[in-house]
């Protein structure tokens, strides 16, 4: 799995998608640009846009995972907000929890850069036939 390998959706473009490959734990790693434009009234990153990046971490995650002939859509995100998170790099790190032949659950959390874990996701996903 490899962002430059194909033309990013839109949604990832806005978001500023980077794939960062795994970690030695085996998680998958994958960077957002979280910008100005991203805050709240309170100069924070607004709610919507964390969601937005643990859904994409969790679908590439997925991706990662499968075949070039399937793909995923999520059925259920489930998130919560830990921390005020700031405009700059953010770092999802995502697992793979479990699998069937047509789910997937994936867990993410998405760390600023002094380490510490602004919001986390487990994602509900159904496996597909293609695009």
């Amino acid at each position: 799995m490899n962002d430059a390998a194909t033309p990013l959706p839109p949604g990832a473009q806005l978001l500023g998608r980077e794939w960062l490959g795994f970690d030695e734990s085996g998680r998958a790693l994958i960077r957002f640009r979280a910008q100005q434009a991203f805050t709240n009234r309170h100069g924070t990153i607004q709610g919507g846009f964390l969601a937005a990046m643990l859904d994409s971490a969790t679908g590439i995650c997925a991706l990662a995972a499968l075949s070039s002939e399937l793909t995923v859509v999520t059925r259920n995100l489930d998130t919560r907000f830990l921390k005020p998170a700031s405009v700059g790099p953010i770092t999802a790190r995502a697992r793979i929890v479990e699998r069937t032949e047509r789910d997937m659950v994936v867990h993410a959390e998405l760390v600023d850069t002094s380490g510490i874990i602004v919001a986390d996701a487990t994602a509900r996903l159904r496996i597909l036939a293609g695009k």
